[in-house]
């Protein structure tokens, strides 16, 4: 097709999609355009809407590239064709919006016209919005964790999931982490189904402590964390495929179980996987005929008789969950200093790289886990925190509080 900076008409599953600014490059390093990015998504588009089509997806929106600024975008478009489906989804907060549902090939084109990099769908279906078919293992290493830890994490939890008698879809998170889709039968409702994730992360903390946390408060953990509270109602994760904002244009991955052991997350991307899919087809084709049950994570739930473990912020509290303050906070303090806030994680963690030159000494004590980077997510857009825990530094070496570097003012309802 002739590049040109001139809208072009696409027909796809038999409806036009106008593809604006074709050229207009979402991925700088590597040039790539958001037309690349449609036609990423058409070589795709049976995996990808294999794990978010049919589905309420969150819009994340990168106008300006992934060196721009995003958004979060919960309501569907108003002006979008008649062909787009949308449901709508009530959330936590009482709020309520139409969320657009892709159903085939000519809707991830125009989702990818909208500069949607990643597909964020939720774990329902549009025909049944309260009880999840999906229970989603998110597996988060914190900063210095390798890889190769990750990869024995995921043999760990795979190990845990076969003893339930559930299915795990590997896939890498197009990060530095590795997700585990649990296809279930849509029987519980969201609060069960989380409840069946902390089940599980707490049984991999107690089957190797050393590697892996269940720990919610980022001060608590080490290794990987088992992020169970992706599956309360209103949160997403990148669906297989999804295109990652990182700069060499990396994709969440499908895998084989035997891959899991040696891939390289590098090796998927925007440019690689087209060929990848042609190639193999889609790993998870066969995801829907492993529908399992909870019922087993439930009981061990009860069994384990650790109760509730905190919620994200901004939901309501529930009677059974613990106080929901972070350790530093509570009256035996951890020895916490902010470093800064900065919209774009990099200018966060260039001040913390600044603060180590002004505190050699404090610095040389630091173990990886000592630094904490908060994803703080307010109703549009996400922003960055970092602090250092300062537990391993000797007290007379510990820096007092100083001015934040950076520090840009953040509305938390930007």
């Amino acid at each position: 097709m002739a590049k040109s900076s001139a809208a072009e008409t696409l027909t796809v599953a038999g409806h036009e999609v106008t593809i604006s600014n074709p050229q207009k490059v979402l991925f700088p390093e590597p040039q790539y355009t958001k037309l690349d990015l449609v036609q990423y998504y058409l070589a795709v588009s049976e995996g990808a809407l294999r794990g978010a089509g049919g589905r309420p997806n969150m819009l994340v929106r990168y106008p300006n590239g992934i060196e721009g600024e995003h958004f979060y975008q919960k309501r569907a478009p108003a002006s979008r064709p008649s062909w787009i489906e949308v449901v709508e989804l009530r959330f936590p907060s009482g709020r309520a919006a139409e969320e657009v549902v892709p159903r085939d090939a000519a809707a991830l084109a125009w989702l990818a016209n909208l500069a949607c990099l990643e597909l964020h769908p939720h774990p329902v279906r549009a025909e049944d919005l309260d009880h999840p078919d999906e229970l989603r293992v998110d597996l988060d290493p914190v900063p210095g964790v390798t890889w190769r830890q990750v990869q024995q994490v995921t043999a760990i939890t795979r190990a845990v999931l076969d003893d339930f008698k559930l299915v795990g879809w590997p896939k890498t998170s197009g990060s530095r982490g590795m997700h585990l889709c649990v296809r279930i039968e849509p029987r519980w409702t969201f609060d069960e189904v989380r409840l069946a994730a902390l089940a599980l992360a707490r049984e991999v903390e107690r089957r190797a402590p050393k590697l892996a946390t269940s720990k919610w408060w980022k001060e608590e953990r080490q290794g990987v964390f088992v992020d169970y509270n992706q599956n309360a109602k209103d949160r997403t994760v990148a669906a297989a495929y999804s295109v990652r904002p990182r700069p060499d244009a990396r994709v969440s991955a499908p895998l084989s179980w035997d891959e899991v052991e040696t891939c390289d997350p590098a090796d998927f991307t925007l440019a690689t996987m087209p060929a990848r899919f042609k190639k193999l087809g889609d790993l998870h084709a066969g995801i829907d005929e492993h529908a399992g049950s909870i019922e087993g994570l439930l009981n061990l739930f009860e069994r384990q008789g650790l109760g509730d473990a905190p919620w994200p912020p901004h939901y309501r509290r529930h009677s059974s969950e613990p106080p929901r303050v972070q350790p530093s906070k509570r009256k035996s303090k951890l020895p916490l200093v902010e470093i800064g806030r900065a919209r774009r994680k990099e200018d966060a963690l260039a001040g913390v790289e600044r603060w180590k030159k002004r505190h050699p000494q404090a610095a040389a004590h630091l173990q990886p886990a000592d630094v904490l980077v908060d994803a703080m997510r307010g109703r549009y857009s996400t922003w960055t925190r970092i602090r250092i825990n300062l537990q391993h530094v000797p007290e007379a070496l510990r820096p007092s509080q100083e001015p934040l570097d950076p520090d840009e003012k953040i509305r938390s309802s930007s």
